[in-house]
């Protein structure tokens, strides 16, 4: 095992010696000196919070969307109920914003839809966890919207022997 490390000490050290020029000293693993982490980072500087304006029609100018785009738009804001394949009530605590559908044509080259949209498909991944977080969204980018209160759902407390009950209102007929 030592002769082992020798080796390698003895190769990078040969190594190290034939990549340097006469002029340059050979720096080795034990003549190297660690530096502070403050000399690698450099000094923090005091963090400052930005201040936005009331109105967002200047930030709207630089997102290069078009104005019939943005103006115009009309948002839904919803909590999405749940899918027909899901069993579980997990994925449904989210809230969603889907904007109004713009004009569509077929492409003639592959018979897709095609849009000249650049927000269409904006619904698929923009989720919040609250209410207010989309309704910022919206307020941000000018977007006028509406928001569509939840359904809770309501859970009726039964026990387990309701399930086998034998009364009428529990009964169905076959006929």
């Amino acid at each position: 095992m030592r002769i082992l490390l020798r080796c390698t000490n003895t190769l990078s050290s040969v190594a190290s010696r034939a990549l340097s020029t006469k002029k340059e000293p050979v720096i080795r693993l034990t003549d190297a000196k660690r530096k502070e982490l403050e000399e690698v980072l450099g000094t923090a500087q005091e963090k400052k919070p930005i201040l936005l304006e009331e109105n967002p029609q200047e930030a709207i100018v630089l997102t290069g969307i078009p104005e019939e785009h943005v103006i115009t738009r009309k948002a839904r804001i919803f909590r999405p109920a749940r899918t027909a394949s899901q069993s579980g009530w997990n994925n449904t605590s989210g809230w969603k914003i889907e904007l109004d559908n713009r004009e569509r044509w077929e492409n003639p080259n592959m018979g897709w839809a095609s849009s000249g949209d650049p927000l269409s498909n904006i619904s698929m991944n923009l989720d919040f966890a609250s209410k207010d977080d989309a309704i910022n969204l919206c307020n941000k980018n000018g977007w006028q919207y509406e928001v569509e209160e939840e359904h809770e759902r309501q859970i009726k407390p039964k026990t387990y022997g309701a399930n086998f009950s034998w009364n009428k209102r529990t009964r169905v007929s076959t006929k």
